[in-house]
């Protein structure tokens, strides 16, 4: 049923459709999804667990990487409850205030990451590029400058959504043709003239996550260019390989993060199953690939992991 109110047009409530023409394999499309939630919650939760518990990980990478985590976990648990939900009980509705509130933890938090993962390159360089000068550079008060300044970059550029979509007039439908709540999804609904949001929202994308990528592909053609210089091979491969994880981390963020805005943007003749689950790829694999690839790559993590596997069954 459409909830409106009259006064303003504001659904009292949006219905998130799921996955179009895939409503009938919601309960088994859902066993995937809850094990990549589940896998999330317990890989992250152990990765603070070892960093928090191990003063050898109390360094710049992995406090950085600690960041990401409490924020890949924010993330999830702001988008997977209601979607197993949707999935399980067919409990679609989702209240107009509760939708703006999803779609700006869903845009802030996916902004944070992409500066998360920003710092976590300006370290690379800085440990490979400047070495001598790496504990001088990255001090414990510049670590918490910045994850400071990630944060609040986040928070602050995303706020005026909610404020912005609160004013809008939406007059054509109240089903949202997704599993969550997100900017496009929801300025496709407005019946009234939508070009300076949807311009915000392009030079928002571009000054965080667009930004960041650019400043990632600088910090590693300077790294490339300083171990390219080493004249040992041994060391070039040594020095290349502290990077592994983190390129990993990279590539799996960024190639459905740039997917995902592509086919919301420029993709009118993809089909609407593909592009929600390119969406919901980028929402939810980095949140679990992340402790999953520095745990396999990291000999300190993986040796904490099975630490903390001894002391829980000891």
């Amino acid at each position: 049923m459409l909830g409106y109110n009259r006064t303003s047009l504001h659904p009292t409530t949006f219905l998130l459709l799921g996955i179009p023409g895939l409503e009938a394999a919601h309960i088994w499309i859902s066993i995937p999804f809850c094990l990549v939630y589940l896998l999330s919650l317990m890989g992250n939760v152990a990765l603070l667990l070892i960093v928090k518990t191990d003063h050898k990980l109390h360094e710049p990478m992995y406090l950085f990487l600690c960041m990401l985590s409490v924020t890949d976990l924010m993330l999830t648990t702001s988008t997977l409850p209601k979607m197993l939900s949707l999935f399980w009980f067919n409990d679609s509705e989702i209240y107009f205030e509760a939708c703006l509130t999803q779609m700006y933890f869903i845009h802030s938090l996916s902004t944070m990451e992409s500066g998360f993962i920003l710092t976590m390159a300006f370290d690379r360089y800085v440990a490979i590029c400047h070495p001598l000068r790496h504990t001088t550079i990255l001090t414990p008060a510049v670590i918490v400058g910045l994850g400071m300044f990630i944060v609040c970059r986040g928070a602050v550029l995303l706020s005026p959504h909610p404020f912005l979509l609160r004013w809008l007039s939406y007059c054509k439908t109240n089903v949202i043709s997704h599993t969550y709540c997100e900017f496009m999804a929801l300025i496709k609904l407005v019946c009234t003239e939508t070009k300076i949001h949807r311009d915000y929202s392009l030079i928002v994308a571009f000054l965080t996550g667009g930004l960041d990528f650019i400043l990632i592909i600088c910090s590693y053609v300077l790294i490339l260019f300083t171990v390219f210089n080493i004249p040992s091979t041994a060391a070039r491969l040594k020095t290349l390989s502290t990077c592994v994880s983190h390129v990993w981390v990279i590539l799996v963020f960024y190639t459905p993060a740039f997917f995902s805005f592509l086919t919301h943007r420029f993709g009118h003749h993809i089909a609407p199953h593909i592009h929600i689950f390119i969406a919901n790829i980028y929402l939810l694999i980095p949140p679990m690939m992340n402790p999953i690839i520095y745990g396999v790559k990291t000999k300190r993590i993986k040796e904490g992991f099975f630490k903390l596997l001894m002391v829980k069954y000891v």
